[in-house]
């Protein structure tokens, strides 16, 4: 297909993150700032948002640190134009809080040490961006040596109480309580439990998570966004004040993602109107609480900037959760997505409190982990008074996610031919050792 020239006023960038970057350099934006006004509003002390991967938490997050950082005080020309900055008593808000933002979702390793290490590290950014206090926050000795001992090295109960401790000395400082933003609270524990260490990275997360939002009197409010709710009793078990707002959940619906009028008018600012169908086969689907018009931000961008759809969620990290549920499934999990991949639906239960030791044994745990991560769609949910539980009926997303699995499923049957022949030939010939060896 021959690309498209774009005719928008602004430049599509890919892959900006950075809120005052994208406002600064002119690149195309769609409003999100009605998300600080809806979230400030409802007063919620600490609040988590699970939102599928590319799905603007991150930038949003950016957002909420531009917009109330007292690093960004008087920076009215980032806000100017967009919603949030109609309301008066908002453009006075802008600006006038220490927030601590931090995020990690570069935690990756594959084992428990080296995450831990990783996120000492994260920490150790944290509080050399803020070591301005050594010399003007009135820190007493053994503040300043908890302080110095913030590094890649230090033991467990200064990393856990690192955030904690430096919610007190800003707080101290600016003379109020502090906004902490965490991003992509969950990325080491899918990757503890896709290799093999959950339990004992747990541990850590829950005693760093309960000091920094559960008994920090230094907090003024609390953001975290990930794909997954974590099981509470996992990590959550002391943080009974948590807001949880999953993607069956009415709050933020039109908060992350391109809703299908944005898609639409953006198609029409570059000039390409006759493309909303196709840009809706492939990335239209997500459905956030009763909104069932939510587009994924990420492969529309790629659209904008291409002209040409293609598989760009599907392929701009790894699937090997996913990926790993379906291949170890038991039967009628495999038979399931036989019948998802071929255009029909499933129905069952969702516990959106992921447990992941459970995900091995339990069906319904399978789909609840793949709902929250925009791999299935909900196409209608049906309350059943003898029981009185919901039942959810799902589907594939879109195009994108179908492709997606077709061809990991060829990735693991690619190399099979040539054993199988092998394996043939041994059996025909009675070789029992080769057939045990194939």
């Amino acid at each position: 297909m021959k690309e498209l020239k774009q005719s928008g006023p602004y430049t599509v960038g890919i892959g900006y993150q950075d809120f005052g970057k994208i406002r600064r350099e002119h690149i195309f934006y769609v409003d999100k700032t009605g998300f600080i006004q809806e979230w400030w509003e409802r007063k919620d002390e600490v609040t988590l948002i699970t939102r599928p991967r590319r799905f603007g938490k991150t930038l949003n997050m950016s957002m909420l640190e531009t917009f109330f950082s007292i690093q960004y005080a008087g920076r009215k020309e980032l806000f100017e134009g967009l919603a949030i900055w109609k309301d008066e008593a908002y453009r006075k808000l802008q600006g006038t809080y220490p927030v601590i933002s931090l995020s990690f979702a570069n935690v990756k390793e594959r084992s428990c040490s080296a995450a831990v290490r990783r996120i000492n590290q994260i920490l150790t950014n944290l509080y050399s961006a803020n070591r301005f206090l050594l010399h003007d926050g009135d820190l007493d000795d053994k503040e300043r040596r908890f302080f110095d001992s913030v590094d890649v090295d230090m033991d467990e109960t200064a990393a856990t109480m690192a955030i904690h401790q430096l919610s007190g000395y800003l707080s101290r400082y600016y003379g109020k309580k502090v906004i902490i933003l965490l991003d992509e609270y969950d990325t080491p524990m899918q990757e503890a439990f896709v290799n093999g260490f959950w339990d004992e990275l747990a541990s850590f997360m829950r005693s760093l998570l309960n000091a920094a939002f559960k008994t920090n009197p230094y907090l003024e409010r609390a953001i975290m966004t990930g794909i997954t709710r974590v099981s509470r009793e996992s990590i959550f078990s002391d943080l009974n004040h948590l807001r949880v707002i999953t993607t069956t959940s009415e709050a933020y619906a039109n908060c992350f993602g391109f809703t299908e009028k944005e898609v639409c008018d953006a198609l029409d600012e570059y000039g390409w109107p006759a493309k909303k169908q196709e840009v809706k086969l492939w990335y239209d689907g997500f459905t956030f609480g009763k909104r069932t018009d939510m587009y994924n931000p990420w492969s529309v961008i790629n659209y904008l900037s291409t002209g040409r759809p293609g598989a760009y969620w599907a392929n701009s990290s790894s699937n090997s959760l996913a990926g790993k549920l379906i291949r170890e499934g038991n039967i009628d999990i495999k038979q399931a997505m036989e019948r998802l991949l071929s255009g029909k639906t499933l129905v069952t239960e969702i516990d959106e409190e992921i447990v992941y030791s459970e995900l091995k044994g339990k069906r319904n745990a399978v789909w609840s982990l793949l709902l929250a991560g925009g791999y299935l769609k909900v196409m209608n949910v049906e309350f059943s008074e003898q029981s009185g539980r919901a039942y959810y009926e799902l589907a594939l997303t879109n195009k994108e996610v179908r492709i997606l699995f077709e061809a990991m499923i060829r990735d693991w049957f690619s190399g099979v031919e040539e054993a199988y022949n092998g394996f043939i030939e041994a059996l025909l010939l009675d070789d029992i050792d080769a057939m045990n060896d194939i």
